[in-house]
């Protein structure tokens, strides 16, 4: 385990290491109420993707890394924080493999940090504010509260609506932290994501699960050089449903953005057209 301090008062963002020697390293990053560790494992060491260094980390809040209850926990302070951790830990122009939340923290941090990212590849990532709606889990749902009501046991009603997978790594996040960064993601950056995604000028791929309808703005996205990729047999959770596709299609965005970066053009559009045979549902 490795850890840095991003706070003035001391809070560290903590990770998992995987060594790898081949450059750029990779940076994976969990969605809302997740750890890096459980969800990205399988696919950091897979053996489409292994072979870099590999950040599996979580964000201020969450996981293995520390709760402090004075921190804002919007998309710019996650984003700043984890700029602090990547700097401490020497990395510069990485592969970027953020999920739901984790995509917005990471365009955000393309935005605002441009050296730390290089390639950016998004799963099912939010993109858009929402409204938030009580029965819905996620964001939307944890939003409908106010701070007051989540802490004296909303937090619970939550737990029971996720189900006991989700909330295996939920229960570990500091309420507080759960809470603020819903209502910051239910909200939307400042410029919302997408129009930040769409500015960005590194390579960008969106993953998403086939059997969903395309992402809203897909033809925009599309035109602003963005890959959009559906993968198949895979609900929101793509990594832990498909992991062999999730792996596969990463693994091919990447390798398009660095032919990209050498040619000079665009990430390539026939990432997804073939996936490869044997790639089902385990």
């Amino acid at each position: 385990m490795h850890a840095a301090p991003v706070t003035a008062d001391g809070a560290h963002i903590r990770w998992v290491e995987i060594h790898g020697a081949a450059a750029p390293a990779r940076v994976y990053l969990h969605g809302l109420g997740a750890s890096s560790g459980p969800y990205f494992t399988a696919a950091a060491t897979h053996p489409a993707l292994a072979g870099h260094r590999s950040l599996l980390v979580d964000l201020l809040g969450f996981g293995i890394s520390d709760r402090p209850t004075a921190f804002g926990y919007t998309l710019q302070e996650h984003a700043d924080a984890l700029a602090a951790a990547l700097t401490a830990a020497g990395v510069q122009g990485a592969d970027v493999i953020a999920h739901s939340m984790g995509g917005a923290v990471a365009i955000v941090l393309a935005t605002r940090h441009p050296d730390l990212v290089g390639r950016l590849v998004l799963v099912d990532a939010n993109l858009d504010p929402v409204v938030p709606t009580r029965h819905l889990p996620g964001s939307s749902g944890i939003a409908t509260y106010s701070e007051e009501e989540f802490l004296a046991g909303g937090w619970e009603e939550v737990g029971i609506r996720v189900g006991p997978h989700w909330w295996s790594t939920m229960r570990l996040a500091g309420r507080e932290a759960l809470h603020r960064s819903a209502v910051q993601l239910a909200r939307g950056g400042t410029p919302i994501m997408r129009e930040q995604l769409l500015a960005l000028e590194i390579p960008r791929t969106y993953l998403h699960p086939a059997g969903d309808t395309q992402p809203a703005g897909a033809a925009e996205l599309t035109a602003a050089g963005v890959s959009v990729v559906p993968v198949p047999d895979s609900g929101h959770n793509v990594m832990l449903d498909n992991p062999e596709a999730f792996a596969e299609l990463t693994a091919r965005a990447l390798a398009r953005g660095r032919a990209a970066d050498s040619a000079g053009g665009d990430i390539g559009r026939d990432i997804g057209r073939a996936v490869p045979c044997g790639l089902t549902r385990p």
